[in-house]
């Protein structure tokens, strides 16, 4: 990393069970937790193909394996498709609203129905308030909790870092009663609305596994670039994934 502005030390994990594809072995690479972070540095990481997770920056390292691949938005490039419109249009009664990254009772009590709704069988799905805080929050990141709401009713919440030259989208829990209205796909698409009101570049959707059926959808929002050997390459729309 040629252009860090200082000395920042990594370690690698052991091996560990693979939290995406069944069977597989992990590695992570991450940076000191004793050393003090900052947005800067922690901006130049995600320009490395490197993700946080509460206070950790990380980025997967596994011998035999490379599908992990960080992936972001071009946003200025970005055009809607006709799925997209009609996510826009279901959702056209949502505003869209900042909040700081402090805890929320409200927020806490949504996040917990969509965890046991969708991760059931995980430790999400018990996670105490201390849980939830330390894995979507760190007191060295610039944070904002992104609410949804369709008049006074809380649909969503998208968790979102503000590097330098975009926005990062750490996690996003909604309602499971409104599955419906695919409000995933509208959080992102309002992160890209957001990144491009205000002049930033990117945003930064974390990590694609092309084996994993789950994180499809981030390949559906064309161009995207992929960050692959040391460089981040552009994906067209119509373009064939790479192999």
């Amino acid at each position: 990393m040629n252009r860090m502005k200082r000395h920042l030390p990594l370690y690698l994990s052991a091996p560990h069970a693979c939290s995406y594809l069944p069977g597989r072995q992990s590695n992570t690479l991450f940076t000191d937790p004793d050393q003090a972070m900052d947005m800067s540095t922690y901006s130049e990481l995600l320009r490395y193909g490197f993700r946080r997770s509460g206070s950790m920056v990380y980025s997967p390292r596994c011998d035999h394996c490379q599908q992990c691949v960080s992936v972001r938005v071009p946003v200025d490039d970005f055009a809607p498709r006709r799925a997209h419109r009609r996510v826009i249009k279901a959702n056209r009664d949502i505003e869209v609203y900042d909040h700081p990254a402090v805890f929320n009772d409200e927020h806490y009590a949504l996040y917990q129905r969509y965890t046991r709704a969708r991760h059931e069988d995980g430790d999400m799905a018990n996670a105490s308030s201390d849980d939830y805080m330390s894995f979507l929050q760190t007191d060295w990141c610039d944070t904002q909790f992104l609410e949804f709401r369709r008049s006074k009713q809380l649909m969503a919440v998208a968790v979102t870092d503000m590097p330098t030259d975009g926005l990062s989208a750490v996690y996003t829990f909604f309602d499971p009663d409104y599955a419906d209205r695919s409000l995933g796909t509208f959080a992102i698409l309002s992160q890209i609305r957001y990144a491009r009101a205000r002049r930033l570049s990117y945003l930064y959707l974390g990590y694609w596994i092309q084996e994993c059926r789950k994180m499809a959808y981030k390949v559906n929002f064309r161009p995207i670039e992929l960050w692959q050997q040391g460089q981040w390459l552009r994906l067209e729309a119509g373009v064939p994934l790479p192999s």
